[in-house]
C-alpha cells in the first residue's frame, strides 16, 4: 500500500530565538568520541512528533511548556547548548558556551485529522514548513547551533514538535533520551530520571589504533563519479506499508533456514532488490546494502546508563546488480543478515574508532549504497509533555540522497508491520510498485527457487 497525500495548508512562523539553559552551566571543552566525529555523521537529522488534542490540557500552551522544559533540560545536557570546534587531525570537540539552541514558535491553519491521525507516515504535506532546518551551506562548525526546535500548534488543539539535531552529538537512542528528559521536566520533575553521561573517551581509539575488521563500508576504491545516478530533480517520494500478511507471503518464498528471520530482514531484502530492479544498474555494477546498527548491547564493558553519544555502526554487504537480480529474494535476505552479523560484537565499533584515526576519518562509500535504519525500537515517541505520547514519531521526509548516490531510509513500525519510505524517479517508481505487488501477493514454494 503506497501513500499519496495532496493536502496543503499554511504555517505561520515567528522569528527564531536562541533558547539558553535555564541556569548557568560550565564553560568547558569536551572532545567527541571517534565514533561521533566521523564524516558521515557531520550533518543534521530531523525527527518530528505529532500529538493529538488532550482535553485535560485545555487552555495550556504546548509552545510555552516545551520552551521552558527544553531550557531546563539543557541545564543537564549543557553540551547541546554549545558549539562545535575542529582540532588537529579533524578531531571534533564541543565548546560548552551555553549560547543555546534555536527555538521557533509556529501555527498551522489545519487540523491534525486532515493528515490522517491513524495513518501518519511520511511524506507529509508542507513538511518543510513543519521543521526549522539548518541551511546546508552553513556546515556544522563555529557558531552554528547544535539543535533547531519548532513547535507548531494545530487548529484542533494538537501540535507538532520537530527537532533538527547535529548527528555528531547523539544517535537515535541519545536523542530519545534527551526528549524523554524534556517530557519529564515538562510534567513537573526536578531532574531527568536518567542523568546524561558524556564519557566520550570510552569510544575513543586505542593507542596505537587497532583495526580488526575489513570495514568495506569505508572502501576508498570506488569513486563517487561511478555508479548508476538517479536524476535527483525528477524524484518522487512515497511510503509503502508492509502488513503482516504481506510479510508472511514474502516469508513463504524463503528456504527453511530463513523461515525464522526477522520481519525487518525480509522487508529490507525485498525493498533493496525491487529498488535495484527499478533503477536498472549495469549487471557488473557493485551495489551495497548497509544497516544502521545500535551496538550498545555489544560493548564490553558496558557503557554507563545515560550515555547519549553515537554507538552505531554501518556494516555493509557487497554484491553486483546482476547477482542480486538473477537470484531469488533469499539471496538479498542473506546479505541483509550478513551485514548485521558483521557488527555483532563490541570489537567492531572499537575497530571503527581505530580506522577513523588511522585513515583520517574517511567517509562511507556512497556509490550504489542503500542504507536502512530501523526506528521501531528507538523510543522517539515516548516524549510526553502532558499530551501523552506521540501518535507518530520519526523522520519527516523518510529518505534522503547524499552526493555519490547513497540512499538512507528509516523504517517505521506501523500496526503489525513496517512503513517503508521510497524515493525514486517517477518511471522507476512505477516499476518498483509493480514488483512489490507481485512479490507480496504471490507465495512461491521453496522448491521453485
Amino acid at each position: 500500500m503506497a501513500s499519496t497525500k495532496i493536502l496543503t495548508f499554511s504555517v505561520t512562523k515567528k522569528s527564531p530565538e536562541l533558547l539558553c539553559p535555564a541556569k548557568s552551566t560550565p564553560h568547558e571543552f569536551k572532545y567527541l568520541s571517534d565514533i561521533d566525529d566521523q564524516a558521515f555523521l557531520r550533518t543534521y537529522v530531523t525527527i518530528i512528533n505529532f500529538y493529538k488534542k488532550n482535553p485535560s490540557m485545555e487552555g495550556k500552551d504546548p509552545v510555552k511548556i516545551i520552551r521552558e522544559a527544553v531550557a531546563k533540560a539543557l541545564v543537564f545536557y549543557y553540551p547541546l547548548a554549545g558549539r562545535l570546534r575542529e582540532h588537529t587531525g579533524r578531531k571534533l570537540l564541543v565548546e560548552c558556551t551555553g549560547q543555546g539552541v534555536v527555538f521557533v514558535e509556529a501555527d498551522a491553519d489545519a487540523m491534525l485529522q486532515h493528515l490522517g491521525v491513524d495513518a501518519l507516515y511520511p511524506p507529509f504535506p508542507n513538511s518543510d514548513d513543519l521543521v526549522t532546518d539548518v541551511p546546508s551551506s552553513l556546515g556544522i562548525l563555529d557558531d552554528i547551533p547544535l539543535m533547531f526546535i519548532q513547535v507548531t500548534r494545530m487548529k484542533c488543539g494538537g501540535f507538532i514538535f520537530s527537532n533538527c539535531m547535529n548527528h555528531t552529538m547523539c544517535d537515535g537512542i541519545g536523542i530519545s533520551q534527551f526528549l524523554s528528559a524534556v517530557g519529564e521536566l515538562a510534567r513537573g520533575a526536578s531532574a531527568p530520571s536518567i542523568r546524561p553521561v558524556w564519557d566520550r573517551h570510552l569510544l575513543t581509539a586505542m593507542e596505537p589504533p587497532r583495526v580488526s575488521f575489513a570495514h568495506r563500508e569505508y572502501d576508498a576504491s570506488t569513486g563517487a563519479s561511478s555508479g548508476t545516478h538517479a536524476p535527483l530533480d525528477q524524484m518522487v517520494q512515497r511510503s509503502f506499508y508492509f502488513s503482516s500478511s504481506q510479510i508472511s507471503a514474502l516469508r513463504r518464498s524463503l528456504p527453511p533456514h530463513l523461515q525464522r528471520c526477522s520481519k525487518f530482514d525480509i522487508v529490507a531484502g525485498c525493498v533493496w532488490r525491487c529498488q535495484t530492479i527499478a533503477l536498472s544498474p549495469k549487471p557488473d555494477e557493485e551495489i551495497r546494502f548497509s544497516v544502521v546498527m545500535d551496538n550498545r548491547n555489544q560493548i564490553n564493558p558496558p557503557l554507563p546508563i545515560g550515555y547519549y553519544g553515537n554507538v552505531i555502526a554501518f556494516p555493509v554487504a557487497v554484491t553486483t546488480a546482476g547477482e542480486l537480480l538473477k537470484k531469488p529474494l533469499c539471496y538479498a535476505v542473506e546479505l541483509v543478515k550478513k551485514a548485521k552479523r558483521e557488527a555483532g560484537t563490541g570489537d567492531y565499533l572499537r575497530s571503527v574508532a581505530g580506522l577513523m584515526v588511522r585513515r583520517d576519518r574517511p567517509n562511507l562509500t556512497a556509490v550504489n549504497t542503500y542504507m536502512v535504519s530501523n526506528l521501531t525500537h528507538v523510543g522517539l515517541k515516548q516524549m510526553d509533555v502532558g499530551w501523552g505520547t506521540a501518535v507518530y514519531s520519526g523522520v519527516f521526509k523518510g529518505i534522503y540522497w547524499q552526493p555519490g548516490n547513497i540512499q538512507v531510509a528509516w523504517y517505521v513500525g506501523f500496526k503489525d508491520g513496517f512503513v517503508v519510505p521510497v524515493c525514486l524517479p517517477l518511471e522507476s517508481m512505477k516499476i518498483f510498485e509493480k514488483h512489490i505487488h507481485v512479490m507480496t501477493t504471490t507465495a512461491p514454494t521453496t522448491s521453485s527457487l
